[in-house]
């Protein structure tokens, strides 16, 4: 029997308090509209992981505006290599799934663009995100130092309290946090979210961290007989 004089088949999620003769069910939080974020681990084999670190990490010429140990490559092609092409055969079924998440219909999709980023010891990518793609994604090539993962932040609207309650005895939950560490990485593990969602990646205290990301649109959106197609 559980705490509440209940057999155990009704269990945690059902437990019921006795209150005068009447049996009432506990109270229930519900997260509304919560924004989808998909974990895949070891999305990509080892095979595949070093040879995208062979082939690209020197590659990263372009200096970014905000941080000088950050580097990018340029905006990748399928004709750059067949590891492109391998890579965004593994990516799209993935993709198939999540955009069922965001858009309730599994639709076609494709990616879009591709790059590579190489995080130096020191850098670190400002807060950002991704325009003209629905869907956004991130392959980790290397290990990721604890203090380097990448970090999302809740969109700032205009649908927050004035004031907040900010001090160093409040518990930030799941409701009333600014900022989300995702999980820590292995190589070949990927990640996709929305477009739209800030992110960015701490100072790295850390050897080199490199990671592959990609953008990616759908075939096509519905809306009662108004089709809308992408291309490229």
């Amino acid at each position: 029997m559980d705490a509440a004089g209940l057999g155990p088949q009704h269990g945690f999620d059902a437990v019921r308090t006795q209150s005068r003769g009447i049996l009432r069910a506990m109270d229930e939080i519900m997260g509304l509209f919560p924004t989808p974020f998909m974990r895949v681990p070891g999305a990509l084999e080892p095979r595949l992981v070093k040879g995208l670190i062979e082939h690209f990490a020197s590659l990263a010429s372009r200096n970014n505006s905000s941080s000088t140990n950050l580097s990018h490559t340029e905006m990748l092609q399928p004709g750059d290599s067949p590891l492109l092409v391998e890579t965004a055969a593994l990516l799209t079924p993935k993709l198939v799934d999540f955009g069922a998440l965001l858009f309730g219909e599994r639709i076609g999709w494709s990616v879009k663009e591709m790059w590579v980023n190489v995080l130096d010891t020191g850098g670190r990518q400002a807060m950002h995100n991704h325009a003209n793609s629905f869907v956004s994604g991130v392959v980790y090539l290397t290990p990721t130092h604890p203090d380097s993962q990448t970090v999302f932040m809740k969109s700032p609207g205009g649908h927050d309290f004035a004031f907040k309650n900010d001090h160093a005895k409040m518990t930030p939950s799941a409701f009333s946090a600014d900022k989300w560490v995702s999980p820590a990485p292995q190589p070949g593990d990927l990640v996709l979210f929305p477009s739209y969602l800030m992110h960015a990646v701490p100072p790295n205290p850390g050897e080199r961290r490199i990671s592959m990301a990609f953008n990616a649109i759908p075939t096509r959106f519905d809306s009662w007989g108004y089709k809308i197609t992408f291309g490229g």
